[in-house]
């Protein structure tokens, strides 16, 4: 349970595994805040814990101005959200400082907002978007030079060593090789990574993840592919389904899925997915639904080993005696996306 001691201790530490599970509303100053607000904590007895911000604001209480609780984490403003639509429609644009300030755009505002979001400059990201489009290209069959040059390079020297430098081979020996793009999505439970291949998407995990670094490794090296920023047709989907679901509007998914793994691996995340939405089952029942009930240690790991949370509902495994068990994602927000779901059904 969240007890007012669980959640203050979270305020305390800015933890982000529990961002959007609770609001925090100071009494004192009579605003409210998300748990990872960085402002001067207060004393425990001069706050009160709400489940939504509505309830804060019935309270009386106002937004604080240094966290923005009304706002997704990370939320892409506007003005980036139109640079990045031109690049998708057309990779070989160049967008340097100068061109930024002609749209209005002071480029030191979107080089930090990509650094803090995305862990690279605006620069570095376009190089990306470029070699990636021109990767693309030439996997559907692009002559590698028409491809080079239609992703705005200059000289194919260039194009040669910048994609070697990414992929580890040379354009021509790329065939076999693949790319699993990523994006970044938020949620009302904190942001989330989400991968995807032409299959469908491959992994979706909440950022602070302690194993995702891990499972990108294992997912690169299964697929023999390099992960690099970049857009996928499966993600429009991925993030209309999403946003239904947490409202409360969506029960199942329908966005294409591929998720490698053994062959027992397989047959539990099938099993998972066919846990019903708002319902729970142990580690004992999936086991016995696979007919092999003495394999419960080893259902336990394959749900551990599920790359794709939320759409592959691990959420909805709980302990035999009826308690939460582990969740990578954190047990505040499994605890969370299973009153969601009870909630709606």
């Amino acid at each position: 349970m969240l007890t007012n001691e669980i959640m203050y201790n979270a305020i305390l530490k800015k933890d982000i595994t529990f961002e959007g599970t609770f609001i925090t509303a100071v009494k004192t100053t009579g605003i409210f805040c998300r748990p990872t607000c960085t402002a001067r904590k207060p004393k425990a007895e001069n706050v009160e814990f709400f489940k939504t911000t509505s309830e804060a604001i019935r309270k009386g209480y106002r937004p604080c101005k240094v966290c923005n609780p009304l706002e997704k984490i990370g939320e892409t403003p506007d003005f980036i959200k139109s640079i990045l639509d031109e690049l998708n429609a057309d990779p070989s644009l160049k967008f340097k400082d100068w061109d930024l300030i002609q749209k209005g755009i002071e480029p030191s505002k979107i080089r930090r907002w990509f650094l803090k979001n995305h862990g690279i400059t605006f620069h570095a990201y376009q190089r990306m978007f470029r070699i990636n489009s021109a990767f693309k290209r030439i996997q559907d069959g692009q002559a590698i030079t028409t491809a080079a040059f239609d992703a705005g390079y200059e000289s194919l020297s260039g194009f040669g060593d910048s994609f070697k430098a990414i992929f580890g081979v040379s354009p021509l020996n790329s065939k076999d090789k693949q790319v699993i793009n990523i994006t970044r999505l938020e949620t009302p439970l904190g942001t989330m990574f989400a991968c995807a291949v032409k299959q469908g998407i491959c992994l979706l995990e909440f950022t602070d993840r302690k194993m995702l670094e891990t499972e990108f490794k294992t997912l690169a090296k299964q697929l023999n592919a390099t992960i690099i920023q970049g857009s996928n047709h499966h993600f429009d989907l991925l993030k209309q389904q999403l946003d239904e679901y947490f409202a409360g509007n969506r029960k199942q998914f329908s966005v294409p899925l591929f998720s490698p793994g053994t062959e027992f691996q397989q047959s539990v995340w099938q099993i998972l997915q066919e846990i019903p939405y708002g319902a729970t089952r142990n580690y004992k029942q999936q086991a016995l639904a696979l007919n092999k009930p003495e394999a419960v240690r080893a259902v336990a790991n394959a749900n551990g080993m599920n790359r794709i949370s939320i759409l592959i509902p691990c959420h909805r495994v709980i302990g035999t005696d009826g308690s939460l068990t582990g969740y990578g994602g954190g047990l505040a927000r499994k605890k969370w996306l299973l009153e969601l779901e009870k909630s709606n059904s």
